[in-house]
């Protein structure tokens, strides 16, 4: 049953975009319009290849525009979605804060339950983080599994990690989010207090509850540090190879974006790499880097990484800092956006929040639009309002491609040590060396070597030094 097709009067009216908080307005619960993706034909169904659960969504609206609140709702429509589930309604409330025992109110919880049966859901997925007393309880409330924003995102991880880093970064995060939520053997037990006597305490008070917990406790935990020494262990490897870079001075860019924003199509359409791509969220976990050349020669180190997402779960943050330093210790953040999305710079703030997190505030950034063929007109205007320096592409027609490159050799750092040399043609290795890192101003082929006048770094010019005329 979708959304229109049961009777919303017990829960409330449907919103408009346009509101603004009104903290004198009706608190009760709000439908969000569009949000089903109940399937309809049997085709539908038949190439469907999961339909896990059927979910009804819930969010606390408290800051903030009406649309906005909306716009949260959609996303986390998107993200049960991909995460498999059949999304058949959608609610949000108005509150000061959230519930601190059941999220939305112990009223509305029941309210909520009624939707449940309404529309035969067997799981609410709440738009937040619950604290493990609001899970148990909201779910005691609704009889039906209770599942938060931050579970939503790490189930979509554990779906699409591929590489042996990405699963152990995935594992470590879920772990990190369940060792405070553990009941133990069911409800009742899991409630026990368990130790000796005191104040309160009892026969019944005592017992293999609260002892079968703390054993789980501690074998989470162990696991969890045999997985973040596999994953530094992991991580030493990518750290050479980033010190090979640097030792070489090879300019590295960082693409850095909203999931879903086009990065991996922009990676592929800069370097003619064949990376996956997909129309569907978190499409890319485990970072790529690929090498490629600005038009004068120079090389660079172009990365894409994982796509960032708003309230992005900070145990993936923690789990995934090995990999998100490609963004952090780049010379250069290609900040991608999607230009044909309704809220593009709620997504802009959202990115910049997470490279805030992981250390990346002063790596320079160059905002880049991507899907400008499908955006409107007013909509790449008003970005370029707010980013004046913003560049308009468009990955899969290649509208702006030879813009952006051009940018991207003018932001890239540049060697300060000018240098005019006469290299033997015996030292083929250093011309080479000044091609991959330095800045060619001039070159021509003599009779005893190569004349060039270029731009290096230190060290390349202490090498040259010898062949200076």
């Amino acid at each position: 049953m979708t959304a229109t097709e049961h009777d919303p009067t017990p829960v409330g009216g449907r919103i408009g975009a346009a509101d603004a908080i009104d903290s004198t307005r009706d608190t009760g619960l709000r439908h969000v319009a569009t949000l089903s993706t109940e399937l309809r034909d049997v085709v539908e169904v038949e190439q469907r290849q999961v339909r896990l659960e059927r979910v009804v969504l819930a969010g606390v609206w408290t800051s903030g525009t009406v649309a906005e609140a909306e716009s949260s709702l959609a996303e986390l429509a998107a993200l049960a979605e991909t995460a498999g589930a059949l999304v058949l309604d959608g609610v949000i409330q108005h509150r000061d804060k959230p519930d601190p025992a059941t999220y939305i109110g112990s009223g509305k919880a029941g309210e909520l339950r009624d939707l449940v049966e309404a529309t035969g859901a067997d799981t609410v997925v709440c738009d937040g983080e619950l604290s493990p007393a609001q899970l148990v309880r909201l779910e005691e409330v609704v009889k039906v599994k209770v599942v938060d924003r931050t579970a939503l995102i790490l189930d979509i991880f554990a779906q699409r990690a591929t590489s042996r880093e990405g699963k152990a970064q995935v594992a470590l995060a879920q772990m990190q989010y369940m060792l405070p939520r553990l009941r133990g053997w069911g409800a009742s037990l899991s409630r026990q207090m368990g130790g000796g006597g005191g104040a309160g305490g009892g026969m019944a008070t005592r017992g293999p509850g609260e002892t079968k917990i703390e054993t789980d406790r501690r074998r989470l935990r162990d696991k969890m540090a045999k997985m973040r020494r596999e994953i530094e262990e992991m991580k030493t490897a990518r750290d050479l190879k980033r010190q090979e870079r640097r030792r070489n001075k090879v300019p590295s860019v960082a693409l850095a974006g909203y999931t879903n924003a086009g990065k991996s199509s922009l990676l592929n359409r800069l370097t003619g790499a064949e990376v996956h791509v997909q129309n569907a969220l978190f499409a890319t976990l485990d970072p790529t880097v690929r090498r490629s050349e600005t038009a004068g020669g120079r090389a660079y180190t172009l990365a894409d990484t994982v796509g960032f997402v708003r309230h992005l779960p900070h145990q993936l943050v923690d789990a995934f800092r090995s990999t998100l330093e490609e963004v952090a210790e780049a010379d250069l953040i290609l900040h991608v956006v999607d230009g044909s999305h309704p809220d593009p710079q709620s997504q802009i703030e959202a990115v910049r929040t997470v490279i805030g997190e992981i250390g990346g505030q002063g790596v320079p950034e160059l905002v880049v639009v991507n899907k400008a063929d499908a955006a409107s007109p007013e909509a790449l205007e008003r970005l370029k309002r707010a980013e004046p320096t913003a560049i308009a592409v468009s990955a899969r027609t290649g509208e702006g491609i030879e813009h952006l490159l051009a940018r991207i050799a003018e932001e890239l750092p540049h060697p300060d040590v000018g240098v005019e040399v006469l290299v033997p043609y015996t030292q083929g290795q250093l011309v080479a060396r000044v091609h991959a890192s330095g800045e060619v101003l001039q070159e021509s082929h003599e009779e005893n070597g190569t004349r060039l006048k270029a731009n290096v770094d230190a060290s390349l010019a202490a090498d040259l030094t010898a062949y200076t005329y």
